[in-house]
């Protein structure tokens, strides 16, 4: 349910920035910051959230994540000016931030690593991809009958039934146990460093990659990040203890998962723009329109698991990979100004039916082989590498999608747009070969390493 809640709210969001910033006067392209507010604090504060897990309790947090996200949906909502919606959604993905990696810790410890844990993650999956589906068609509906402030307001209630259903379902924390600290130069030096660098790959392509706040925003992420490695190699109890990374499995998840975010995970946002700037889909419209992806990429995630319970974690990505690949490939024949949806469908399909079988193959891998005791860090660097990879990706592909636009308008300008995305789907497609030839370096089913200890 969390999972729906979190991956709900991130295209309910999406399908009606153009009426928030339409209703609250964000001047030019400045209303992408509802969104990058959001991307920046859940990508930087990742790692914080994971350690916040291990160290404080998995229901705990899990728990006050999800009333951040509460309190900061109903300021969304209540939102009168750019300046409130952008904090309140600052603070939402500060909550995100503590939400994922406690509820993989959850997962991944309360469920025995192989069959058993490997359908809890494709069931979470499934709410993950069930919440894009339905995201975007809420995010419509509401959007259209009621006006943006209804697409904040609906996680409210939600949010708040699943914190209160978490405290009678989930397991309490282990009271006591072994004493551990914060880590807190590690935890403040890798939180400032990554929310930076996010930042400057979020808001290069909006403000230019020379502006003095990109670069210096660049170079202070690079001092503090050395910093933080500094610190975790002589730190007694560091955040993200090195030797985690001796763990091929969670080495090669975490890999696979930026290269995911950077291919797979950057195809909605062109999907949008071809369906709503080109295509002139309205916020319904394109709802409907990401209902048969969605529908693929649910499929996916449970055929996922299906695989890896029989064939083992480094077989299904390779099929998941080799799936996504021509699937995308076809896809891009979609990306045309006079193309119609139906010449979409066949990758959509495809490419999503890949998709959720990486996703659920790749958090199995970040899982393996780590002991329970720190699979919220675990967990929270795979997310890192999540939200790193999707801001480069995004970042690169917007760059090379907008080439050969400038000076152009009307339908002129709708063709160079499709046709820089119809370039860049399928530089995604490439990409995720990069992910298949990672993929190669994890252990053959039988292989895998016992779990760590600390």
């Amino acid at each position: 349910m969390a999972q729906l809640i979190y991956a709900l709210d991130l295209n309910i969001v999406f399908v009606a920035l153009p009426q928030i910033g339409a209703d609250l006067g964000f001047p030019g392209q400045t209303q992408q910051l509802v969104v990058s507010a959001y991307v920046v604090f859940a990508g930087g504060f990742l790692l914080f959230g994971g350690r916040a897990a291990d160290l404080l309790g998995r229901r705990r947090v899990f728990v006050l994540a999800l009333t951040l996200y509460a309190v900061s949906s109903l300021a969304g909502g209540l939102a009168g000016s750019p300046a409130v919606i952008i904090v309140a959604r600052a603070v939402q993905g500060i909550g995100g931030a503590l939400l994922l990696p406690a509820t993989l810790a959850l997962l991944n410890s309360l469920f025995a690593e192989g069959p058993q844990r490997n359908r809890a993650l494709a069931v979470w999956g499934g709410a993950g991809a069930s919440g894009l589906t339905i995201g975007a068609l809420l995010g419509g509906l509401l959007t259209q009958h009621f006006g943006w402030p209804a697409v904040f307001y609906v996680n409210v209630p939600l949010a708040g039934l699943v914190a209160l259903a978490a405290l009678a379902v989930i397991p309490r924390d282990p009271a006591g146990g072994e004493r551990r600290r914060f880590d807190i130069p590690g935890a403040l030096t890798v939180t400032g460093g990554s929310t930076l660098l996010v930042f400057a790959l979020v808001e290069g392509p909006e403000l230019g990659w020379g502006s003095p706040l990109v670069v210096g925003a660049f170079v202070l992420a690079a001092v503090l990040l050395v910093v933080f490695a500094l610190v975790e190699a002589r730190s007694a109890d560091p955040l993200m203890p090195f030797r985690l990374f001796r763990n091929r499995s969670l080495t090669v998840g975490m890999l696979v998962t930026f290269i995911y975010m950077a291919t797979f995970g950057v195809l909605p946002y062109f999907l949008t723009v071809l369906m709503q700037s080109i295509h002139g889909y309205s916020a319904l419209q394109t709802g409907l329109a990401f209902l048969i992806p969605s529908l693929a990429i649910a499929a996916g995630t449970q055929t996922g698991e299906r695989l890896a319970t029989r064939l083992g974690t480094r077989a299904t990505l390779l099929i998941g990979f080799a799936i996504g690949v021509p699937g995308t490939a076809v896809l891009a024949l979609g990306f045309d100004a006079e193309a119609s949806y139906g010449l979409l469908v066949p990758g959509l399909i495809v490419s999503g039916l890949g998709q959720g079988i990486v996703w659920t193959a790749m958090w199995i891998a970040a899982a393996t082989g780590t002991a329970a005791h720190e699979q919220g860090v675990a967990n929270g660097i795979a997310s890192t590498a999540l939200n790193i990879g999707n801001a480069i990706g995004l970042a690169v592909f917007t760059v090379i999608a907008d080439l050969g636009t400038e000076s152009k308008t009307g339908q002129a300008l709708r063709a160079a747009t499709a046709d820089g995305e119809f370039l860049v789907v399928l530089l995604t497609a490439a990409g995720m070969i990069a992910g298949l030839l990672i993929t190669l370096a994890l252990r053959r089913r039988g292989e895998e390493a016992p779990a760590t200890v600390g």
